[in-house]
């Protein structure tokens, strides 16, 4: 098989249970870069422990796992390497914790997309597309939805590739 050449970075969009992290992952391991995945999510619940330890062990071998549900920018920073690949799972996931915690969302935001620039390898951003549904009926689920959404456009614009998955399948949009 031969190596997958990544872009530096790379964003996949998609509904839940879409198949974009299981793609993100194929991709990270074709690529034969030494692999990262910088996890967002925050286990508040039994439920939600239950879905980290199955990404997990559903990873198998040959990843490193660092946890970073707040800042993403200095993890990303420091362990971008031309020999690396990082999966960020997910941005949607790391919008919420940004919330939960009253950060401000606009500087972070601006904060990552300043980050991309730099950075000296690849990454894959997996995020749940959440704006084609319903108008959420509250506030903070309103916000939560325009935070994706700008994030989205924003990283997609900056983006070297960017997919969108429905039922397992990738399309490729950029």
């Amino acid at each position: 098989m031969s190596k997958l050449i990544l872009p530096i970075t790379t964003l996949l969009l998609g509904g839940a249970r879409s198949g974009k992290s299981a793609f993100a992952e194929d991709l990270a391991v074709k690529s034969d870069l030494d692999r990262l995945y910088l996890a967002t999510g925050r286990a508040y619940d039994q439920e939600m422990t239950d879905r980290i330890e199955k990404h997990q062990k559903g990873r198998g071998a040959g990843w490193t796992t660092l946890e970073a549900p707040l800042d993403i920018v200095t993890p990303l920073v420091e362990n971008a390497a031309s020999d690396r690949v990082i999966l960020v799972d997910c941005l949607t996931l790391w919008i919420t914790n940004l919330m939960m915690a009253e950060n401000n969302i606009e500087e972070e935001m601006q904060k990552l997309l300043a980050s991309l620039t730099t950075l000296k390898g690849p990454v894959l951003f997996v995020s749940n597309e959440v704006g084609q549904g319903i108008v959420p009926d509250n506030a903070m689920a309103r916000a939560f939805r325009d935070h994706a959404g700008r994030l989205h456009q924003l990283i997609a614009a900056q983006a070297d590739s960017v997919y969108f998955l429905t039922a397992g399948i990738p399309q490729k949009l950029k």
